[in-house]
């Protein structure tokens, strides 16, 4: 079971992963990057890389360091987020609601699409 965290608590699940600068996985084309995208912060590392392409580079991701998985509204980040778990990654979750939560509850000045 992957847990799911809304971006309005993002903050409290960053702090408890702290010490180990956690990874918000972004996992949305190219194309949505152009039309919304979040910052990167000092208490995460942001990684942009497409749903499709996660298999084949998945040694680009350290299985010991916390992911957080994004998307437009939740449903390709929960796959990832699945895979990476049933590929020894330790701590990973759903950014439940995706980008489009984001912007509402986090950062309206990402735009919604």
């Amino acid at each position: 079971m992957i847990d799911q965290v809304r971006p309005a608590s993002l903050q409290d699940w960053l702090q408890a992963h702290q010490d180990a600068q956690p990874v918000v996985l972004d996992v949305r084309e190219p194309w949505e990057l152009q039309t919304a995208s979040i910052k990167p912060a000092a208490d995460f590392r942001l990684v942009s890389i497409p749903m499709g392409e996660i298999p084949a580079r998945l040694a680009e991701l350290d299985p010991a360091t916390p992911v957080a998985c994004l998307c437009h509204h939740g449903a390709r980040s929960q796959r990832v987020a699945a895979f990476l778990a049933a590929n020894g990654f330790d701590s990973v979750v759903n950014i439940a609601g995706g980008i489009h939560a984001w912007a509402l509850e986090r950062d309206p000045e990402v735009p919604v699409y």
